[in-house]
């Protein structure tokens, strides 16, 4: 089976300098990957890579086994869905307009929306859990409210992969929950392979079975979050007293040590 996501020898640089060098990373379907580490490492870089958004200067990236050089935006959008980093909204748009345009990749050129469509919208909008906000205008929401209308939409567009960029960073901490239990429930429920920048190691470890972790624009460690956010590697990788992190209760003892 081919893989759902694999870079070779990745390499991506601005104005000369590289964001990240030479990353090998191979991600099977239905996997549930973190990628965490400092500011600067290469995590969004590397996200924007595996999605289209940032050209490689070296190297390859292989979305279910297709060249990504090879595949045009619809194609792209097909087979992965992204929930960037917070976007600024240049015009009015309900809640429900912008989730709808998780189904662009799948509307019918002249007929539009079809009644498939209408149902995934409908199903993503109550999946996520953002029914209170229909009618409202997304630039009137506040970055949470939105953050979470911006994951109903690439729910919507149901897509066998789905990259994620800090898609906790402006919720509170039940909804941070919420969101990282939506994400197991995907992967899990719906085979949907999940790949997502987090900068909470804790939340990382608590809810990814697989963390993979980048330091100056290169993989460090790649494995369970035992292996990869050993106590070691959090001092040398954040530069902080492991002790000071908050982890899962299993794993306190290897990341103190």
């Amino acid at each position: 089976m081919s893989a759902a996501v694999r870079t070779e020898r990745l390499t991506v640089a601005y104005r000369g300098r590289p964001a990240i060098s030479d990353v090998d990373l191979r991600i099977e379907p239905a996997e549930r990957v973190a990628l965490v580490g400092p500011n600067g490492a290469g995590k969004s870089t590397l996200l924007r890579a595996i999605a289209g958004l940032v050209d490689a200067t070296a190297g390859t990236v292989e979305i279910g086994g297709v060249p990504l050089s090879r595949l045009d935006r619809l194609g792209v959008a097909r087979r992965l869905a992204v929930v960037p980093q917070l976007p600024s909204l240049p015009f009015a748009t309900t809640v429900e307009e912008v989730v709808a345009l998780g189904r662009l990749p799948h509307e019918h050129p002249i007929r539009g929306l079809r009644p498939a469509d209408r149902s995934a919208i409908a199903g993503a909008i109550d999946r996520v859990g953002v029914g209170h906000l229909l009618g409202r205008d997304a630039r009137e929401l506040s970055l949470g409210e939105r953050q979470l209308v911006l994951l109903a939409m690439a729910v919507a567009q149901a897509a066998p992969i789905l990259v994620l960029d800090e898609p906790t960073v402006h919720l509170d901490l039940r909804h941070q929950v919420e969101v990282m239990d939506l994400l197991a429930d995907l992967n899990a429920r719906d085979g949907t392979t999940i790949i997502s920048v987090l900068h909470d190691v804790g939340l990382a470890a608590h809810f990814f079975p697989r963390i993979v972790v980048l330091d100056q624009g290169r993989i460090v460690a790649d494995g369970p979050p035992a292996e990869s956010l050993s106590g070691d590697r959090i001092r040398d990788v954040f530069g902080v007293d492991p002790g000071l992190v908050r982890l899962p209760a299993s794993l306190r003892g290897s990341a103190i040590a």
